[in-house]
């Protein structure tokens, strides 16, 4: 072929597009942006003028930091108003989730870690009906925690129980990938139609109300875990959150959740068996 046909060598293809040589050779392996010829004797890479159009693109979209796989999925003809309208719906959770990592840490700021009353209480076992779902990350567990009230909410519907029961979450405390999150609803008598009741293990807890929004829980989590290990006590199973306001009812700055862990010997561990 010859290279004078059209073709632009690498580094002025470059220029002409404001990419780098890397940028290209990393845009040309994920098959997004592949040149027009390559010398099989210099391994050499040329493009033609005509694909600029399509490197401007790729670089406007990265500089909105829209992902690779979604600027492969305009390139290959899928709606862009589709493609485009979901990057924005995650980049606005983004911002929001990092809004609340901001009012959390001026929290911290103005008044430090707050300081929480602990007490200690016996609870016998309780019968649940309950919903799970895994969390991919730590950022994720207000999702999975969402969908997870909106299964029990149908469940209770469905099943004939009495609404406005009060829910608890349960959720690691080491956290892992995935997060396992469940969501519980207690119960008394038969077990509700379409249900499979749990146990849910009772015994003695430390605990303390967290007042204030829900992605703020980690802040009284963190003060009953670190009462726990100031006294040698090993947490038993999950951290426990009882939401003892209606959310729907109270402004977040009020909200009031009671978080709990359940103390026991070295080597035990919680589990929910079936009822």
């Amino acid at each position: 072929m010859d290279v004078d046909d059209g073709l632009l060598p690498i580094g002025q293809f470059a220029r002409l597009c404001r990419l780098s040589v890397k940028q290209l050779r990393h845009y040309a392996d994920l098959g997004l942006l592949v040149p027009a010829w390559i010398d099989p004797d210099s391994g050499y890479r040329y493009y033609r003028v005509a694909q600029a159009r399509q490197a401007l693109s790729i670089g406007l979209l990265r500089s909105l930091d829209v992902p690779l796989s979604a600027v492969g999925e305009v390139l290959s003809g899928v709606a862009v108003a589709e493609v485009l309208g979901r990057v924005r719906d995650e980049l606005e959770a983004e911002l929001a989730r990092r809004s609340r990592t901001l009012a959390t840490l001026e929290r911290l700021l103005v008044s430090g870690v707050p300081p929480v009353e602990v007490t200690v209480e016996r609870q016998g076992p309780r019968q649940v009906v309950l919903v799970r779902d895994e969390a991919v990350s730590p950022q994720d567990i207000a999702r999975a925690t969402g969908a997870c009230v909106a299964s029990l909410v149908r469940a209770v519907r469905e099943g004939g129980l009495e609404e406005g029961l009060r829910l608890t979450g349960l959720f690691p405390v080491e956290m892992g990938e995935p997060i396992p999150v469940v969501v519980a609803v207690e119960f008394g008598g038969p077990a509700p139609r379409g249900t499979r009741p749990y146990i849910l293990p009772g015994g003695v807890f430390a605990g303390a109300v967290h007042v204030g929004p829900y992605d703020q829980i980690d802040l009284t989590a963190h003060a009953v875990l670190a009462w726990c290990a100031e006294r040698g006590h090993t947490p038993d199973g999950p951290i426990r959150e009882v939401y003892l306001s209606d959310p729907a009812r109270t402004s977040p700055d009020r909200l009031r959740t009671r978080v709990m862990v359940r103390l026991g010997e070295q080597g035990l561990s919680e589990g929910l068996t079936a009822g």
